[in-house]
Order: structure tokens, then sequence, then C-alpha cells
């Protein structure tokens, strides 16, 4: 039995567990579970992130010290900055690994419910994808948002459930948003990217960082609702870690 089919089988049975208290919704509840429990797996791995992020703030005077020693050599500086970061074993990209590790996940469930051709996945084990057939209210979980304005506009049965699902995320990107331009911004060692008193790129990271969140519009306005659910409910637990683990 394929990794795929393993997965579908898991959405399945958590569906039916469900399925006495959600209904018609149960394979929705089942994925916001199954995106609990991953985002439960990879928390030790957040939480390492936060630590991390404490260490670089304890860096600061040591890269403000080298940023004196070598003002006029920006390049040393750089080099500097990267060897002190090895040198106490802090990575300035550690918090990215916990979104890396939750990908599979996503495209497994962007396979299993999408109806496109290229992606179709109509069978399991020689037999039909039932999980297609499931809903999140009035909308399909292998339907899109423009499925949704096609079958009956932005007001409609299915559009409305993808109203709610963006004014979900406009909240907690907007939360997203102010919190991290305040972790930017105290992150932040150098006023300018050109004095290398920063990790090299990591100056256009920063910059760019706190409308990321926003994306996650674009994402759930193009992947099958399934695959939706899956970012808004791992989005919304991100919000919450960050909260008490960067407080």
């Amino acid at each position: 039995m394929s990794v795929f089919s393993l997965f579908a089988h898991l959405v399945e049975h958590l569906a039916d567990l469900l399925q006495p208290l959600f209904h018609a919704s149960a394979a929705a509840a089942a994925i916001v579970l199954f995106t609990a429990l991953v985002r439960l797996l990879v928390h030790p791995l957040s939480r390492a992130a936060a630590r991390g992020q404490r260490a670089r703030a304890e860096l600061r005077p040591k890269i403000a010290e080298l940023r004196g020693r070598h003002a006029d050599d920006p390049r040393r500086l750089q080099r500097a900055v990267l060897e002190l970061h090895a040198e106490e074993r802090v990575s300035p990209l550690s918090g990215c690994l916990p979104s890396l590790l939750q990908m599979p996940a996503f495209f497994l469930l962007y396979h299993l419910f999408s109806s496109s051709t290229l992606f179709s996945s109509s069978t399991i084990d020689g037999r039909g994808n039932g999980l297609l057939d499931h809903r999140l209210l009035a909308a399909p979980l292998g339907g899109k948002w423009a499925d949704a304005l096609g079958g009956g506009g932005f007001l409609g049965p299915s559009g409305l459930v993808y109203l709610g699902l963006f004014a979900l995320v406009t909240v907690i990107a907007t939360f997203n948003y102010r919190r991290t331009k305040r972790m930017t911004a105290a992150d932040a060692v150098a006023p300018a990217a050109g004095d290398g008193g920063q990790v090299p790129g990591l100056g256009s990271v920063n910059k760019v960082m706190p409308f990321t969140s926003f994306f996650t519009l674009v994402t759930v306005a193009v992947v099958p609702l399934a695959a939706a659910l899956y970012v808004v409910t791992s989005t919304a637990w991100s919000a919450v870690e960050r909260a008490v683990l960067y407080r």
C-alpha cells in the first residue's frame, strides 16, 4: 500500500470517527484534526526555533562589536557574523524548518482532493475516491473558489464558505503582520542592509516577512478547499503558538 493510500485511509477513518458530531462535514473536521496532529508533532521544532531566536538576540552585543571592528570591510564583517553564528551553533534560518516539514502533508491533501486532470485522484487502490464527495457545509472539499463563484456567485452557498475562510485568514494575517513587524524591528541589528551588520540576505527577508501571512489569502483562493482548510488551520495554530513561544 502506497503512502498516498495510507494517508487517504487515515483521513477516511478520522472522518468516520467524527461523523456523529459533524455529519456531512466530518471529512472537513478530520482535516482540521489531522492538521492539529501534524502541528503537534512539529511543535518541539517550533520550540527549538523560539530558543534559537532568543539565542540570536543574545548575540546582538557581539555582532555590534564585530560591526565596530570591521566597519570598513563589509565582506569581512559578513563572514565574521556567519562564523559567530556557527561558533555559537545558532542558525539564522532555523524558524523555517517547521514550515518545511509540513509541506508533504499539504501536497498529499492537495493531491487527494484535487479534481484537475493533472493531479486527479479519482481512484484509491482501484476504487472510487469517496472523499471527493465530502463537503464543508455547502462547498465540496475538492472544489476551488473559482468553482464556488461559477456555481452560485460570491454570496452563493459555496461562496459564503469561502467568504468565511477569507475573513478568518484576514484576521489571522493582520495579527501576524503586527507581531512579525515588531519582531523583525527588534531583530534588526543594523539600520541599513548594506552595512553588513546582519546575516547576508536577512535584511531583505525581514522586509518581506511581515506581509507573508497575507499570501495565505491567495493560497486559499487557488487550491482545493481541503488543502485550504489545512493552510487556514495551520496558520491559526502558528499564530497562537508564536504568541505563546515568543511573548
